[in-house]
C-alpha cells in the first residue's frame, strides 16, 4: 500500500472527487481526516470508509472560515499525529454572466476555492516543516489552460491555485515539502449532472462533450483520486511545481472533430 502510515488531510471529502480521493487514500493505507461544511455527508463517508476496514474520521470545516481550518488541523494533531498528506480539494464552482456578477458571488468563490486553500496549505506547510516533510496536492481544473464563458471567479482562483503551487514548490522544494496540483477536466460529478439537468436536450448535450473530449467519455473521480495517490506518494518524490491534466484529451484538442467524414486535404499553405 503506497500510503501506509502517512497521515492525510482530504477537503470537500463528502462527495464527488474529494470523496473518491479518501476513499482510495484509506484502501492505500493512510489514515484520513475527511473534512467538508455538511457534517451528515462527511461523517457517512467515513463510516463506510471504516467498515470497509480503511481509517478515516471527519471534522466539519468550511475552509473560507480561518478558525475552523485551525480546528482541523489541531484535532488531526491531537488523534493521529503530524499531516503528511494534504488534498486540498474542497471548492465551489460558478457560471455566470461577468457583468451580472456581483461581488458578493466573486468573494464566495474566492475565499473557498483559493483562500481555503491558502489556508490549510499555511497550516500543513507549518506541520511539515517540524517533521519529515511531506506532500501537498491541490485539486485545480483545465480552467487554467483553457476557459469558458461565465467562469471569471471560478478561473481566477484556480489560476491563483496553480501560482500558489508553483511558489510554494520552488520555496520548499529544499526543505521537505513537495507541492503539486491535478486539472481534471470533465468528471462524473455533481457538477456534471448538473450540466446534463440544464440541457434543453439531453442526447445533444452529450454528443457535444463527447466530441469535445478526444477519450469519447467524461472522467471517473476514482482516475482522479489515483493520480493524487502517486503524488501524494514517494512515487513522484522527485516530482513538484506539477500541473497534471487529467482531462482525457480535452485541452490537447484544438477544435472537436467535424460531424461529417472530409476528404484528405493536401497542399501548400
Amino acid at each position: 500500500m503506497r500510503l501506509q502510515g502517512k497521515v492525510a488531510i482530504v477537503t470537500g471529502s463528502s462527495s464527488g472527487i474529494g470523496r473518491s480521493i479518501a476513499e482510495v487514500f484509506a484502501a492505500e493505507g493512510a489514515a484520513v481526516v475527511g473534512a467538508a461544511p455538511n457534517p451528515d455527508a462527511g461523517e457517512q463517508v467515513s463510516e463506510e470508509i471504516r467498515r470497509r476496514g480503511g481509517d478515516a474520521r471527519f471534522v466539519r470545516c468550511d475552509i473560507s472560515r480561518e478558525e475552523d481550518v485551525e480546528r482541523l488541523f489541531e484535532t488531526t494533531r491531537k488523534e493521529l499525529g503530524p499531516v503528511d498528506v494534504l488534498v486540498n480539494n474542497a471548492g465551489v464552482n460558478f457560471a455566470k454572466a461577468f457583468e451580472k456578477t456581483t461581488v458578493e458571488e466573486w468573494d464566495r468563490v474566492i475565499n473557498t476555492d483559493l483562500r481555503g486553500t491558502f489556508l490549510c496549505t499555511r497550516l500543513a506547510v507549518r506541520s511539515m516543516l517540524d517533521h519529515a516533510g511531506g506532500s501537498i496536492v491541490n485539486i485545480s481544473t483545465v480552467h487554467t489552460i483553457a476557459s469558458v464563458h461565465g467562469a471569471a471567479p471560478y478561473d481566477a482562483a484556480k489560476c491563483g491555485v496553480i501560482g500558489l503551487t508553483k511558489a510554494l514548490a520552488i520555496e520548499f522544494a529544499s526543505r521537505g515539502i513537495r507541492v503539486n496540483a491535478i486539472s481534471p477536466g470533465l468528471i462524473d460529478t455533481q457538477i456534471w449532472k448538473d450540466v446534463q439537468d440544464a440541457a434543453p436536450d439531453l442526447e445533444q448535450c452529450l454528443a457535444y462533450w463527447r466530441s469535445n473530449i478526444p477519450a469519447g467519455r467524461v472522467g471517473s473521480p476514482e482516475e482522479i483520486a489515483r493520480a493524487a495517490v502517486f503524488l501524494a506518494s514517494d512515487e513522484s518524490s522527485y516530482m513538484t511545481g506539477t500541473n497534471m491534466i487529467v482531462d482525457g484529451g480535452m485541452t490537447s484538442q484544438l477544435v472537436s472533430a467535424p460531424p461529417y467524414e472530409s476528404k484528405p486535404v493536401e497542399g501548400d499553405l
